[in-house]
């Protein structure tokens, strides 16, 4: 009975795999140098919820067990945030208060994200963008451009394929005023 305790679950290895992958594909330097999501701590959490939305966006349209990858997914990412408040030296009393909050953001961004990336609205989602990632009040185009990009492949993009090679997202320096699409 004890030594199922030190045994490694594999649906938890491939959650942790799969975040790991995500939270790598939002710290890509050009999302920060090139399409302007500030690199400071605020940015970095934008770049990271702005992905996992976009990966919850897909698993949405793919079938079972696909919700329960997203909802297991879901659970990485609050308790990442939850040990990186407290890694950061937050009390125990005041990181309730901080998830709540940080909570709340996420999930407001990704309703303020969902319609204008359903209806492919370029001009609406810059603008969204250029509020929350990039807070500022000038559009985030060509953020916006990466973002239809990235949403687009990975709707396309099957669980398996989602769980064994993980989620693609595009270069962000591909996207840059200037840059080739």
């Amino acid at each position: 009975m004890i030594f199922s305790l030190f045994r490694k679950d594999p649906r938890r290895i491939l959650i942790a795999t799969l975040y790991e992958r995500v939270a790598t594909a939002s710290r890509a330097p050009g999302l920060y140098a090139a399409l302007g999501i500030p690199d400071t701590l605020e940015g970095r959490f934008e770049a990271l919820s702005l992905h996992m939305v976009l990966i919850l966006r897909a698993l949405r349209g793919l079938p079972a067990p696909a919700g329960d990858v997203a909802k297991d997914l879901t659970d990485a990412f609050f308790q990442d945030l939850d040990a990186s408040l407290r890694e950061m030296g937050i009390g125990d009393t005041t990181v309730p208060k901080r998830m709540k909050k940080l909570a709340s953001s996420f999930y407001g961004r990704a309703h303020s994200y969902d319609a204008p990336l359903d209806g492919a609205d370029e001009a609406g989602l810059a603008v969204a963008l250029g509020r929350n990632a990039c807070g500022s009040d000038a559009p985030a185009a060509a953020l916006a451009r990466y973002v239809l990009a990235a949403d687009q492949g990975l709707r396309s993009t099957d669980l398996a394929a989602f769980l064994d090679r993980g989620p693609a997202f595009p270069k962000p320096e591909a996207f840059a005023e200037g840059g080739a699409q």
